[in-house]
């Protein structure tokens, strides 16, 4: 719950704001571009290091909501969603970094702790 509570404010930051997940073999740095207090935010970047080659990746996408009983609205924060090509990379609260090619092949998926 405290995770979710730090994340939660995180959320909610300033106009950028950064956090970072540490995984076992990556590094990956989210920062928000939004006006603070948005809810949603359709500028986040994602810079992602491996710690075995080095080799690092930027990538820009959004925050991932539920929506709520009226199908639009969202509601609970569920993390970042970042699209290269056919490839999705995913950044949940909980600390999770999966990556997933096309409709289903996970490449990657690790968890890891966040901070801030």
């Amino acid at each position: 719950m405290k995770n979710y509570l730090l994340l939660s404010a995180f959320a909610f930051c300033s106009v950028s704001a950064a956090a970072t997940l540490t995984t076992e073999n990556y590094i990956i740095e989210i920062e928000r571009h939004c006006k603070e207090g948005s809810v949603t935010c359709d500028n986040v970047s994602y810079t992602g290091v491996s710690k075995m080659s080095g080799n690092s990746i930027e990538l820009k996408g959004k925050t991932w909501h539920t929506h709520c009983a009226d199908g639009v609205s969202p509601c609970r924060f569920l993390g970042y969603r970042f699209e290269n090509g056919n490839v999705t990379y995913t950044v949940l609260e909980s600390g999770v970094l999966r990556v997933v090619q096309g409709k289903g092949r996970v490449l990657i998926e690790e968890t890891g702790a966040w901070s801030y």
